[in-house]
């Protein structure tokens, strides 16, 4: 028995374009089409009971995130992983939602290896009062999370898109939505693994050479927590549940 349109409707949430988009990308990732063919706009239509504008602009959302092509005579396709856009924020946490592999993990911290240091070194540069601030702002985060009074997920990401957005470098900046992004899943995961929260000692040292205006010992001290990361995912079992 087919699901009625008008449950599937309502499943979308109040966003019907978000919603449907949300929901297609998920399938997408997940493989919910490898055997079959994407269906055409009338299709989605009729099945998730949402106006033909609704699906148009879902799937053209979809398109310039790599994952649709439409193609003469072929209508549209869904595209191999190659094609999709890892840096959308959107791509990234379908891909993070589902079932997680450490090669996946593995492979962000090798991205994190070629950013957050050098981020760190050029915000001990050009951090200005504000930039030093937010900084220490989300150590202090972690400290509150650490003793219980705050949240030590929340906490600890504060910390790193501070230094992002700290570096004063537009481009590292617009890695903040990605960052953010899988590292919600990469640190509970990681925590998960190791049994505790961040490393407190580790964070300070990242903000002291930053605030001591030291590149080279913030891009060292930086780099240290993503190597104690790849080495904790390293020695790790082949899967995390």
């Amino acid at each position: 028995m087919s699901a009625d349109p008008g449950e599937i409707r309502t499943s979308l949430g109040r966003n019907l374009t978000y919603g449907l988009l949300d929901h297609l990308g998920k399938m997408i990732v997940t493989g919910g089409y490898a055997s079959t063919p994407f269906p055409t706009e009338a299709e989605l239509s009729k099945q998730h009971g949402v106006s033909r504008s609704v699906t148009r602009e879902a799937v053209k959302m979809l398109t310039t995130k790599g994952l649709l092509s439409a193609r003469p005579r072929q209508g549209t396709v869904v595209q191999p992983d190659s094609a999709w856009n890892l840096f959308d924020s959107d791509v990234l946490r379908w891909l993070l939602e589902r079932k997680f592999s450490l090669k996946l993990l593995r492979e962000f911290n090798e991205l994190r290896v070629a950013i957050e240091p050098a981020a760190a070194a050029l915000a001990a540069i050009a951090a200005d009062k504000n930039g030093l601030q937010m900084i220490r702002t989300g150590f202090d985060r972690m400290i509150a999370a650490d003793a219980g009074d705050d949240d030590p997920l929340e906490a600890d990401i504060a910390f790193h898109l501070a230094i992002l957005q700290a570096s004063a470098n537009p481009f590292f900046a617009q890695f903040s939505d990605v960052v953010d992004t899988a590292l919600r899943t990469s640190i509970r995961l990681t925590n998960r693994i190791q049994g505790r929260s961040a490393d407190l000692d580790a964070h300070g040292a990242v903000l002291r050479a930053i605030e001591a205006r030291d590149p080279e010992a913030s891009r060292t001290a930086m780099l240290r927590i993503i190597v104690d990361v790849m080495e904790l995912v390293r020695l790790s079992p082949t899967a995390i549940p």
